[in-house]
């Protein structure tokens, strides 16, 4: 088949989802050449920059016409932009591939990559329900789901939610489980000195994640503090991650907890200084709300980072026994862990071996060769009916 691909759009300040938009991409392209498939790879989605070429491949232009932008219109999503099907359809796209979590077309068989349908099971978070969020992402899903010929999530539990939700038939829904990034598992160890300018103390707690409110920061303050009081335990914490609105709100709490000395903001690091803070923290301490899937765990267990994880619907599938499931509701609960992880140090080197091996299980070239084998399968419908 002819395959149109998204180049990656994600910023890398996004943090997960840029991960793996580069990494599976990457991996697509590494293996395009030995399937049976044509790939055309569309760029300037959105404004994204092309990135480096591959050799052997056509680039075309996505990019709305000058002329379409004289039209008056209330279209608000990418699917009701004809400009873009008259696009695919000049190159003769038979299927579009999405690494990305934007659906470009519904008119042409697509495929498309499920990472959670949060909005729906927990709508109270402000990120997924404010400000006409909840309205756009289910309008969204409700289209691309019941539309896309194949839905890929990466748990039982997430497959499950997609039926549950929208009614998709079982079989165009398709498991395969997040890819650990290549950088967490082919790393040497990073230079320490990496870390110098943060002046950090020994034996912190790491916790890589964007400032929205799921994302629970105020629990591992809370946990904190209860060590604090309870057994007399100052564990610092460092927190990665752009501003997503929330970061004044934990900020606050820092101050009113009387935390400041133990807390460390280090905003949007690079990955080679995030891969220092994996390899020298006492544990990732990853306590979202949100699941099925997430990718820091991954890149811990890679990196040789014990881990913490909240014990969301999905996460036993994702981390087996790899890692101290809490519930992420419960300072105590994650408090436990944490001093758990500071007074035993077998714990701690058995977690970081199981990790290792966890994380070998599926990798980004296992996804993509995956997507190859859906693309073999949907090739003989395709063939049913002419490009255009």
């Amino acid at each position: 088949m002819r395959v149109g691909i998204l180049s990656p759009i994600a910023p890398e300040r996004i943090g997960g989802g840029y991960t793996f938009e580069q990494e599976i991409f990457q991996q697509i392209l590494e293996l395009a050449p030995s399937s049976n498939h044509e790939f055309v790879i569309f760029e300037g989605f959105r404004g994204a920059k092309p990135g480096n070429r591959s050799h052997g491949f056509k680039y075309v232009a996505l990019k709305r016409p000058a002329r379409d932008f004289l039209v008056l219109r209330k279209r608000t999503f990418p699917w009701e932009e004809k400009w873009i099907d008259n696009v695919l359809g000049r190159e003769k796209i038979e299927f579009f591939l999405n690494t990305t979590f934007e659906a470009v077309t519904l008119n042409f068989p697509f495929l498309a990559i499920v990472w959670d349908l949060q909005h729906r099971l927990q709508p109270f978070f402000p990120e997924v329900s404010a400000r006409g969020q909840w309205e756009r992402r289910e309008n969204f899903y409700s289209h691309v789901l019941k539309r896309a010929a194949f839905i890929v999530v990466g748990t039982e539990a997430g497959k499950k939610e997609v039926q549950l939700f929208y009614g998709v038939p079982e079989e165009r829904i398709k498991i395969l489980p997040h890819p650990t990034p290549d950088f967490a598992l082919n790393s040497t160890r990073s230079d320490a000195s990496l870390l110098a300018e943060y002046k950090l103390p020994r034996d912190y707690v790491f916790y890589p994640a964007q400032f929205w409110s799921h994302k629970n920061h105020a629990a591992i303050l809370r946990a904190l503090l209860h060590l604090k009081k309870t057994d007399n335990l100052q564990l610092p914490v460092v927190f990665t991650g752009s501003n997503q609105g929330n970061e004044a709100y934990v900020r606050e709490l820092v101050a009113k907890m009387r935390l400041t000395g133990q807390v460390f903001f280090l905003g949007h690091v690079r990955r080679e200084t995030l891969k220092a803070l994996y390899q020298n923290a006492l544990a990732l301490c990853y306590v979202s709300f949100f699941g099925p899937e997430n990718l820091p765990p991954l890149e811990a267990f890679g990196l040789g980072c014990p881990v913490i994880a909240a014990d969301v619907p999905g996460a036993a599938e994702q981390l087996g026994d790899s890692a101290i499931r809490v519930n992420p509701a419960n300072e105590k609960e994650i408090a436990q862990a944490l001093k758990l992880l500071v007074n035993d140090q077998m714990k701690r080197e058995e977690l970081i071996r199981r990790g290792r091996e966890r994380a070998r299980r599926f990798t980004g070239r296992d996804f993509a060769k995956a997507l190859l084998k859906l693309l073999d399968e949907f090739e003989p419908i395709r063939r049913c009916w002419p490009h255009s």
